[in-house]
């Protein structure tokens, strides 16, 4: 896992890159429509989400995609545009052929995104509407770009380091109805380094797997995951090694921006298993343990029930697990030897999960394998923010 990344203390644009955003009415007053734009086509990749009832914008930008090249990308928060049958998918490739029309491009080279309520008609005459002149009102901030995607997000998301001669840039939105099986929920990756399409695929891939993969707020995957990635290509070539360490530390630092602003939460889980017997059975235990309710409910009550820790690891049926070899901690401080909770104060480990990042950490004592999870605590407030998401 990447450490230490020197992350610019404000984040910026590759060079090349530029982003507007707008209120099209969609939503009553705050930005509702996105814009991203490279000066020149750039090469491409992306993975979405596994549901089974992809939204139409992930059914168009699979198809997009394949081309390997994009010149934009357009997105709209409120409505999803989920669930909307064929009439959703024409509404996406209008919302392509309206951006590519204020561009000057085609609209096989504009990546589609919704987020927002499910079951709900694109409002398709709104943003169409809305679309004309956004060119002229392009900048090099990317926190424009990240308020027209937010829903419950509380911040807009972005950061940006440098690598060689090259800018690499994340843009992000998601809060809730996170646990990704290929992306997280909108995550948009600009670079100036000189990358094909084929390459950026396998990096792209590579670093979602230990990051944006390894994310659950509430276990539940959305029907519009979106991650992808442009390279525009005008800082010339890279070293490849040293980009994907670059990629992959910034896909955990976004990952980990994302469970911080769960809804409702407060505090980052951060879960570590090793001692698996493969990476796969310690991402299967990582990931038991942050979606695990109780023990959401523990790190928020700062509770030291390690019972429950236990529990979540104890459930993984299909993999290697031996009490006897499994040890834990919490944040540093150890809990669990041998199977045996430790006779620990409770004082000191209920203080240690107060702190505002909690980390679990689990030996299994078995092998090499090794994996972490990202997550949040389970609040009141996350009830709260859903019980009533559809009619907000």
């Amino acid at each position: 896992m990447p450490q230490n990344a020197d992350f610019h203390k404000t984040p910026v644009f590759p060079r090349g890159f530029r982003c507007a955003s707008r209120n099209v009415g969609l939503k009553p007053s705050a930005k509702d429509l996105t814009i991203f734009v490279s000066d020149v086509d750039a090469a491409a990749a992306a993975v979405f989400t596994r549901n089974h009832f992809p939204g139409a914008p992930v059914i168009l930008g699979r198809e997009t995609i394949r081309g390997g090249t994009l010149r934009a990308i357009i997105a709209n928060s409120k409505v999803s545009n989920v669930a909307t049958g064929a009439i959703g998918v024409e509404h996406a490739r209008r919302m392509a052929k309206a951006a590519a029309t204020e561009l000057g491009t085609d609209a096989d080279r504009v990546l589609v995104s919704s987020t927002g309520v499910i079951g709900v008609p694109l409002p398709i005459k709104m943003i169409e509407a809305g679309i004309p002149g956004i060119a002229r009102e392009l900048q090099h901030d990317p926190l424009v770009g990240a308020e027209g995607i937010m829903t419950t997000d509380s911040h807009p998301k972005a950061i940006s380091l440098s690598v060689e001669n090259a800018t690499i840039t994340w843009v992000a939105k998601g809060s809730g109805m996170i646990e990704p099986n290929m992306a997280t929920m909108l995550v948009y990756i600009f670079t100036d380094a000189a990358f094909d399409a084929t390459t950026l695929d396998a990096m792209l891939r590579d670093a979602v797997a230990d990051s944006f993969n390894m994310l659950s707020v509430d276990s539940d995957t959305s029907t519009s995951d979106t991650c992808a990635i442009l390279a525009n290509g005008h800082a010339g070539p890279v070293s490849a090694p040293a980009f994907r360490a670059a990629l992959l530390a910034g896909c955990v630092r976004m990952t980990e921006i994302l469970a911080r602003d769960g809804e409702g939460a407060k505090h980052l889980l951060r879960v570590q298993v090793r001692g698996a017997a493969s990476t796969q059975e310690a991402r299967v235990v990582a990931k038991s343990i942050v979606n695990s309710p109780l023990v959401k409910t523990m790190v928020h009550g700062a509770d030291p029930n390690v019972g429950r820790l236990l529990m979540a690891v104890g459930k993984c049926f299909d993999c290697t697990i031996r009490p006897e070899s499994t040890d834990a901690w919490i944040n540093r401080f150890p809990v669990v030897r041998a199977g045996q909770r430790l006779p620990f104060d409770d004082g000191t480990v209920r203080a240690a999960l107060s702190h505002d990042l909690v980390e679990l950490e689990v030996d299994l004592g078995i092998g090499e394998g090794q994996a972490t999870a990202f997550g949040c605590d389970l609040t009141r407030e996350y009830i709260d923010e859903n019980a009533a998401y559809y009619s907000s």
